[in-house]
C-alpha cells in the first residue's frame, strides 16, 4: 500500500460554512478564558499506564498551584479507581474553595446515577455529559437518525436534573458536549444543544457549559472558528451559556484552533499541560497560556517555575516533554548557531530591563518562566567552540544529560573566553573534573555505610565539614532517599541519570544528579566510581557543594 497519487478518491475536504460576515478575523484576544484541565481524565485515559491515585493527587495539587480553577478529575462511572479518587478529593479535603472539580459521564442512566453518587458531599461540582452527534457516528456507531441522537441527549439532561435534586447541598453546574462537534452539521449541533438547554433552563445564577469538541480535527482552524461563531450566534440563552472549546491535535493545529475559537467568541478552554491526550493529544494549555503572555495578556496561570511543572507532568505521565516543545523544551531557548548567539548576546546587551522585550530569536524572556540565561548559549561545532558533548562521549565515555550539557557549556565558555583558544578533549575533561568531580566544599565525604532491612535502607555517612567530622544517618526506600533524609539542609532532587563507562572488569559507573536548594536554581553534580551506589552518593555531594557555592556567590553579590 502506498500513498495515493489522487487522494481525493479516498478523502474529501471538510465543507466550509457560508459565513461571509464572520467577525473573528478582526478580533484580538484581550483576556484569558476560563481554564479547565482534563489531564486527570482525558490525559490519564490516554496513558500506557494510567496514573496511580498518589500520582493523580500530586498532579491535582500541581494544577491547583499554577492556578487552574476547574479540573476534570475522573470518569467515576468507568472504574472503581476513578470513583475512589473523587471520594478521596472530597472526603480528605483536597479541593480548595476557589477550585471546582469536574467529572465526565456518558448519557446513560446507570452511569449518570453512579457519577452523582461519587460527588456526594462536594460543595460544588461540574457534571459533564456527552454523546456523539456527527453523521458518521449516527450512521456507523449508533444506527440512529437525528431525532434519536437528540433524544439521547434530552433524556440524559432530564436525568441530570433528577439526580442533582437529590443532592441539593451541592452547587451544581451542568455541562454538555455534542461529541464530534467539529465533524457535525453546525445547525444540527445547535439544535441538539438548544434541546438540552430547554431542559436545563440556564439563568444568570445557573449558567450552563456547552463544550464544543474538535474530537478529531477534520479541517483547518479557520473552519472551526466559523463553526464556533455560527454556533454562538444561533444558540439560545447565549448570555447564560459558557461556550467551551476542547480541541485535539490530529492535524497539529490544536493550539491554533483554540486561539481562533476564542477569537470567535468562546469563553472557556479544556486541555492538558504540554498537550497530552488521545492520539496526538489535547490542546496544550501551557503553550496556549504562554502565547497569550507573550502578547501582553496575563493568562492567570503561573508558570514561573516551568521546569518544576514539567518534572511533575513527566513523572506522572511517564512521557517526556519533547526538547523542542514550545517554551518548556530543553532546547527551545538555546542557540547553536554562532550568528544566532551573536544576535542574542547583542539583544541582551541592549535590552532595557524595564522596557519591551525585543531580544532576537527569543519570543519570551526565559527568566519569566524560571529558566536561566545560561540555557540560551550552548557550545557546539556550530558555534565554532567544538563539540563538547561529542568529545566527552567519544574520548571518555561520558554522556552528559541534556540539561547538564547546557550548564557545563557555561564552564567551557568561560574558559574559551578567558584563553581565546579552542579546548581539547583533555582540557574539557579537566574542566569537568575540577568543576564537578572535585567539588568537595563545604562537605567532603569520607566514607559511607548502607544497611537494608525489611525494605528500608539506612545510610550512614561520615562527612568532613568546616574541619569537623560529622556522622549523618537517614532512612528511605533507597540509598539516595536515605541520604537526602540525613542531610542537614533541605534539598530536592530534580533529575537523576546514570550509565556505565566501559565494560568488563575495568567498567565504571557515572551518575548525574540535578539538585535544588530552597529558593535557588538547580545545579548538577557528577560522581564516578566502580560501584553505582557510590557514584550516586558522590554525585549528590558534588551537586550539594556546587549548590552551596552558587548560593554563596548570590549572597556575596547581593
Amino acid at each position: 500500500m502506498t500513498m495515493l497519487s489522487n487522494p481525493a478518491t479516498k478523502y474529501r475536504a471538510y465543507p466550509v460554512l457560508n459565513l461571509t460576515d464572520r467577525t473573528w478575523p478582526n478580533n484580538t484576544i484581550t483576556h484569558p478564558p476560563i481554564w479547565c484541565s482534563s489531564d486527570l481524565r482525558d490525559g490519564n485515559q490516554s496513558l500506557i499506564e494510567p496514573m496511580s491515585p498518589e500520582k493523580k493527587l500530586r498532579f491535582f495539587k500541581t494544577l491547583v498551584s499554577v492556578g487552574v480553577k476547574q479540573i476534570e478529575v475522573a470518569f467515576p462511572s468507568a472504574s472503581q479507581t476513578d470513583f475512589d479518587f473523587v471520594r478521596l478529593l472530597i472526603e480528605d479535603g483536597h479541593i480548595p474553595e476557589d477550585t471546582t472539580i469536574q467529572v465526565l459521564t456518558q448519557a446513560r442512566e446507570d452511569l449518570i446515577a453512579r457519577t452523582f453518587e461519587s460527588l456526594k458531599g462536594a460543595p460544588k461540582a461540574i457534571v459533564h455529559m456527552y454523546n456523539a452527534v456527527s453523521p458518521a457516528f449516527r450512521r456507523i456507531v449508533f444506527k440512529q437518525d437525528k431525532e434519536g441522537v437528540k433524544a439521547i441527549a434530552v433524556h440524559a439532561a432530564e436525568l441530570f436534573k433528577k439526580y442533582a435534586a437529590m443532592q441539593p447541598q451541592t452547587e451544581w453546574t451542568f455541562q454538555y458536549s455534542p461529541e464530534t462537534f467539529s465533524a457535525t452539521e453546525t445547525p444540527f449541533a445547535v439544535e441538539v444543544c438548544n434541546a438540552v438547554l430547554d431542559v436545563w433552563q440556564p439563568s444568570a445564577d445557573n449558567k450552563v457549559i456547552l463544550n464544543l469538541p474538535a474530537t478529531v480535527e477534520v479541517s483547518t482552524p479557520n473552519v472551526y472558528a466559523d463553526q464556533i461563531e455560527w454556533f454562538a450566534r444561533n444558540i439560545n440563552h447565549r448570555e447564560h451559556v459558557i461556550i467551551s472549546l476542547h480541541t485535539h491535535n490530529d492535524r497539529g493545529t490544536g493550539v491554533a484552533a483554540s486561539e481562533l475559537g476564542l477569537l470567535a467568541g468562546a469563553d472557556r478552554v479544556e486541555g492538558c499541560l504540554f498537550g497530552n491526550g488521545e492520539r496526538t493529544g489535547n490542546v496544550d494549555l501551557v503553550t496556549l497560556a504562554l502565547n497569550m503572555y507573550t502578547q501582553g495578556v496575563n493568562p492567570e496561570l503561573d508558570f514561573s517555575d516551568i521546569d518544576a511543572v514539567r518534572k511533575v507532568v513527566e513523572e506522572c505521565n511517564q512521557l517526556p516533554v519533547h526538547p523542542r516543545h514550545p517554551y518548556a523544551g530543553d532546547l527551545v531557548h538555546t542557540a547553536f548557531s554562532g550568528s544566532h548567539q551573536d544576535a542574542i548576546r547583542k539583544g541582551f546587551s541592549q535590552h532595557d530591563s524595564h522596557g519591551i522585550w525585543e531580544v532576537p530569536y527569543l519570543p519570551i524572556d526565559p527568566a519569566d518562566i524560571g529558566r536561566d540565561y545560561e540555557a540560551v548559549i550552548r557550545v557546539n561545532s556550530q558555534s565554532g567552540k567544538g563539540g563538547v558533548t561529542y568529545l566527552l562521549e567519544q574520548e571518555y565515555g561520558i554522556q552528559l544529560p541534556r540539561r547538564m550539557q547546557i550548564e557545563f557549556s557555561q564552564v567551557i565558555k568561560a574558559e574559551t573566553d578567558r584563553s581565546g583558544l579552542e579546548v581539547t578533549a583533555a582540557q574539557i575533561y579537566s574542566l569537568l573534573d575540577g568543576e564537578y568531580l572535585q567539588a568537595s566544599t563545604p562537605y567532603r565525604l569520607q566514607k559511607h555505610r548502607i544497611q537494608e532491612e525489611d525494605g528500608t535502607c539506612t545510610l550512614t555517612t561520615e562527612v568532613l565539614a568546616n574541619g569537623t567530622l560529622n556522622k549523618w544517618s537517614g532512612c528511605g526506600n533507597g540509598p539516595l532517599e536515605a541520604l537526602v533524609a540525613s542531610l542537614p539542609v533541605a534539598v530536592e532532587i530534580m533529575d537523576y541519570n546514570q550509565h556505565a563507562i566501559g565494560s568488563g572488569s575495568d567498567a565504571q559507573a557515572a551518575a548525574y544528579i540535578e539538585l535544588r536548594l530552597p529558593e535557588q536554581r538547580p545545579v548538577f553534580g557528577v560522581g564516578i566510581d566502580t560501584n553505582i551506589t557510590t557514584a550516586s552518593i558522590r554525585a549528590l555531594f558534588s551537586a550539594l557543594n556546587r549548590a552551596k557555592a552558587s548560593a554563596q556567590l548570590l549572597k556575596d553579590s547581593a
